[in-house]
């Protein structure tokens, strides 16, 4: 049982004691409530029943910074479509669709399906490939072709068959 269940029992327990004792302030004396809230309690009761004396919150729902489920689709897809893209140029792409979301807004949406590196963005329309069979488009050929490229031609990873099995050597010789 619920909090909120639990509650709307303990109300409810007010109303039956009310029955029992033929007494409605006898009632309120023993639960230690007021007349006008006891009768607030039994409208809610008879207008709605059981569901009617939950606690109801007048607080808004606060969902963090989101954008309309549309924006987000949208920006999915252009992060599948274009990966090479970065947020700034992506939220200027769909402004020029129609679609407003700041570039903060871009990568958000990002972070939020764990898109938010070029790297990651890769992996995970290649994955999106297998599974679905789709054709890539000249966008995304162009954007996996660079990343293979880079990969190959990063001077910071250098492939050896044994760590230390590559040295390298750098004299400087001066005459004077």
């Amino acid at each position: 049982m619920t909090t909120q269940e639990k509650i709307a029992r303990g109300k409810l327990s007010i109303l039956e004691l009310a029955e029992y004792l033929k007494n409605v302030s006898q009632a309120c004396r023993i639960n230690d409530v007021f007349r006008r809230h006891f009768y607030d309690i039994k409208k809610a009761y008879e207008e709605h029943g059981l569901e009617g004396l939950k606690d109801k919150t007048r607080r808004k729902p606060c969902i963090k910074n989101r954008v309309a489920p549309e924006v987000e689709d949208a920006v999915i897809k252009m992060a599948y479509e274009y990966p090479a893209y970065g947020q700034a140029r992506a939220a200027n792409e769909l402004r020029k669709g129609g679609i407003l979301v700041s570039s903060g807004g871009v990568r958000s949406i990002w972070l939020r399906h764990n898109l938010e590196t070029f790297k990651k963005r890769l992996v995970l329309l290649e994955e999106k490939a297998a599974k679905e069979g789709i054709v890539y488009t000249e966008a995304q050929l162009t954007a996996l072709e660079t990343a293979k490229r880079s990969r190959e031609s990063n001077p910071d990873e250098i492939e050896t068959q044994h760590s230390g099995y590559l040295i390298s050597q750098d004299t400087f010789y001066v005459v004077s």
